[in-house]
């Protein structure tokens, strides 16, 4: 058993049963769906996660007056810092913490989209061998290349609800990995819109990471969160040429989610007002 199969079994589970339902068994607006699910569960946390940075953007300017006082005394420094953050109510690590429910649950789901037959569909280890042998498949994800190999010699139907992944021979298989070279999108016409969901979720990420940078004209003020505008979009599109397709309409799903998520906080909750420093 793997290190998150305890995480990946239930998501597994949870994620063909919106397949079976609600979905009406499309394997697409079942990731869809499962990603918006977990993600207006996880809302509570998130608000939680908005209202602690902007409590930390508040404080910004006493905390570097703070900085600048007891630079040379470094014992004082973080005295005077807790006091400060103690003083506003505000915990420093209180907006780690959806990151860290949201990471093993992502890296649970990439599991789940690359062993579908295993957590989705219950296969047993000697079951998904057996049918590993017959399809001959030695890649990084034998269970993918076992539903292609399958499906694409017209046996999809001797295998167990195989077809839901690989919706026909003409369909798009959200398990395969997306490719930008030109000379097989040219050979599989298909494969562009492959190719289209690492640049949508590229796309939502910096339009993600940029809502939630601070409104301030002031470009040095938050040298992290600018760095982040554009790591952030370029990790996405780097790891989505690495992993299967399903994995970026899950961070396309869930970006436009946060982009939704985060305009309403700020217009509604926080209240946020654009600062203008001169």
């Amino acid at each position: 058993m793997g290190f998150l199969d305890f995480i990946a079994k239930p998501l597994g589970l949870f994620l063909y049963w919106i397949y079976n339902t609600i979905a009406l068994e499309n394997y697409g607006l079942a990731i869809i769906i499962f990603t918006i699910l977990v993600k207006s569960a996880m809302f509570p946390l998130t608000l939680k996660q908005y209202k602690s940075t902007a409590e930390m953007q508040k404080v910004q300017p006493l905390l570097k007056e703070v900085q600048r006082k007891y630079a040379n005394d470094k014992e004082k420094l973080n005295q005077e810092t807790m006091n400060l953050y103690k003083e506003h109510k505000i915990n420093p690590a209180g907006g780690c913490l959806p990151l860290l429910i949201q990471m093993p649950i992502l890296f649970a789901l990439w599991q789940v989209i690359t062993k579908p037959l295993k957590f989705m569909l219950g296969f047993s280890a000697e079951h998904l061998a057996e049918l590993a042998a017959t399809a001959k498949v030695k890649g990084a994800y034998p269970e993918i290349d076992t539903i292609t190999y399958f499906i694409k010699n017209g046996m999809g139907d001797q295998v167990k609800n195989l077809n839901m992944f690989f919706p026909g021979h003409d369909g798009i298989n959200l398990g395969s990995i997306p490719t930008y070279h030109f000379d097989l999108l040219a050979a599989d016409p298909k494969l562009i819109i492959l190719l289209l969901l690492p640049l949508l979720a590229t796309l939502t990420t910096y339009f993600t990471a940029r809502l939630s940078m601070p409104n301030t004209t002031d470009t040095a003020a938050n040298p992290m969160g600018k760095s982040m505008l554009y790591i952030s979009p370029l990790m996405t599109l780097i790891f989505s040429f690495q992993f299967p397709a399903g994995l970026a309409l899950y961070w396309i799903a869930g970006n436009i989610f946060a982009i939704a998520q985060q305009s309403y906080v700020n217009k509604y909750v926080l209240k946020k007002k654009e600062v203008e420093i001169k």
